[in-house]
């Protein structure tokens, strides 16, 4: 019988003054594990919480790989105290008060991983690398190029910005990954994006991109969420090696 890691649950106060409702899988100890992950939820307003289906299985998926695995319901979610804000910015304040706060308690980790689902993958970009002793790799899932405006209140260019930092920072590994039925944003919308990307000016990270031909948004279909469980395994395997 294989052993289900440790998982706690509770709501944690943070310097910004809000208090998240927080889940972590912990690895046992005789695994030695010194990698970390955070799931970041879809937008709040639209009913995301870290309990969607598509987190959960991402959750799954990461437990089974022995990470450290944290993820929460954003500010005015679930327990979770506040209001969410409608630019988007305020979580990204958060998620970088509960990762030095993770990481304060856990020196052991030498990689994070910072894996954001829709909307969650708007915030994830808000997180800078972290210091080079620490790997850091994004994982931006279903990324909502076509309707980001509507999400931050226009505040594109900030998160265009942030991709931008990110994609010219050495020590950065990114995979984006999109369904070709993506609901929200064409297939011929994302090439262009993802091509632009790939010839951002100073790009240095290791950028890939992964399109799957039989998803949309929301990965319902068992066959895309078994795709993208072995995408994620295989890039995460490799990128996050000790």
């Amino acid at each position: 019988m294989v052993s289900r890691p440790l998982v706690s649950q509770d709501v944690t106060l943070l310097k910004t003054g809000v208090a998240l409702e927080v889940a972590a899988s912990y690895p046992h100890a005789d695994r030695k594990s010194t990698r970390a992950a955070f799931c970041l939820h879809p937008w709040s307003w639209l009913g995301g919480s870290m309990r969607d289906p598509t987190v959960q299985n991402i959750v799954k998926s990461l437990e089974d790989s022995d990470f450290y695995v944290v993820y929460y319901n954003s500010r005015g979610v679930g327990r979770s105290t506040g209001w969410p804000s409608f630019t988007g910015q305020a979580e990204g304040s958060d998620l970088k008060e509960l990762v030095q706060q993770f990481l304060g308690e856990h020196p052991q980790v030498k990689s994070v991983t910072f894996i954001g689902y829709s909307h969650g993958s708007l915030i994830a970009t808000l997180h800078s690398a972290l210091p080079s002793h620490i790997k850091t790799s994004y994982v931006l899932l279903s990324y909502p190029l076509s309707p980001r405006g509507l999400l931050t209140m226009f505040h594109t260019k900030v998160y265009s910005s942030a991709l931008t930092c990110l994609l010219r920072d050495a020590s950065v590994s990114l995979l984006v990954v999109h369904g070709e039925q993506d609901e929200f944003t064409s297939r011929s919308k994302y090439e262009a994006w993802t091509e632009s990307l790939r010839e951002t000016e100073g790009v240095k990270a290791q950028l890939e991109v992964v399109s799957v031909v039989q998803a949309g948004h929301f990965w319902h279909t068992r066959s895309s969420r078994a795709t993208l469980k072995r995408i994620l395994e295989s890039w995460l395997m490799k990128v996050t090696a000790e």
